[in-house]
């Protein structure tokens, strides 16, 4: 039976039943790499299959081998193992050229799914410390760089304690996000626990450090919405490039900026706080205007409000 292999953005290949998908494609001139001479012995010649995996034949033992190392997702195949066994099979080469090649082979130990990118549900956090920037102007350079990494470890082990993984930092402020690995609603409890630990965590730090030797005091104002975002490792063989993007991170950034406007410490969407099971006290809920968001916005403020007079000033 004569087929056709959709080669996304490349060629439309004839394929005879039970030709792998590497065959046709060098046989069509398609450049595509197969680094071991198509064993099965590398992972050069991946694909991602884009519609009718079920046309191919499973996996061989070759491939479960290597995805139990490599942790493949289930839409990626080597071509050299895949035959094709019936029509309208489309698949995306994953090295194209040797800018691919440097990628992807540089990075062999990186985890596929991110080097290939992913679209998941996801619960985003955005944290920012308050009132640092007056802590920066009376303060030696010293006593401000271990402040600042004694505050980033102090959310980082929080984070980290819930599963969470950090995406960014800027000035006092970070981003991380849960769910890489669980389901939303875990997700979501987990980066609530996350945020209530570190509040708890910062007026222990304030209170045994922080005002005994530097008469001072910090809060910090968290922001969390769940949303479905686009997450991949941006980088060239570098282990800390994942980024995440998509509208619910900038929902979540805004409602960190938020926390000032309702001078609360932990705003949460009510989308979010609608999948925790044992939700947390809110103070109350609110609507609020987002900047780039059409209508009005519901949202919980499971947090405190500010204490300190300066703490709801603006950071730099």
């Amino acid at each position: 039976m004569a087929c056709h292999v959709d080669f996304k953005g490349e060629q439309l290949v004839p394929v005879a039943e039970g030709q792998t998908l590497l065959n046709a494609s060098l046989k069509a001139g398609i450049p595509h790499y197969h680094a071991c001479g198509g064993k099965g012995r590398c992972t050069t010649c991946r694909v991602r299959v884009l519609a009718g995996q079920e046309h191919l034949t499973p996996e061989t033992d070759a491939e479960k081998t290597i995805r139990a190392v490599r942790h493949f997702p289930g839409n990626v195949r080597l071509a050299c193992q895949a035959q094709v066994t019936g029509p309208d099979v489309q698949v995306q080469r994953l090295i194209k050229d040797d800018a691919d090649r440097f990628i992807f082979i540089n990075g062999e130990q990186e985890n596929i799914t991110e080097v290939t990118g992913e679209r998941r549900k996801m619960a985003l956090f955005f944290i920012d410390i308050r009132n640092f920037t007056p802590f920066i102007e009376a303060h030696l350079p010293f006593d401000v760089i271990h402040i600042m990494r004694r505050m980033f470890s102090l959310t980082r082990n929080a984070i980290e304690q819930y599963d969470g993984r950090i995406i960014d930092t800027a000035g006092d402020g970070l981003y991380a996000v849960f769910g890489m690995d669980t389901k939303i609603k875990k997700a979501t409890e987990s980066a609530v626990l996350a945020g209530l630990k570190i509040l708890e965590d910062v007026k222990i730090f304030n209170n045994t450090y922080m005002r005994p030797y530097f008469n001072h005091n910090f809060e910090v104002g968290i922001g969390v919405h769940v949303g479905k975002v686009i997450y991949g490792n941006v980088g060239i063989g570098l282990n800390n490039n994942l980024t995440v993007m998509g509208y619910p991170v900038n929902i979540a950034a805004r409602l960190q900026a938020a926390t000032k406007e309702v001078n609360n410490s932990f705003v949460i969407s009510q989308r979010a706080y609608s999948l925790l099971k044992n939700p947390p006290y809110s103070m109350d809920s609110t609507m609020l205007s987002l900047k780039g968001v059409r209508t009005e916005f519901e949202v919980q403020l499971i947090g405190k409000p500010y204490q300190y007079s300066n703490a709801s000033a603006q950071t730099q």
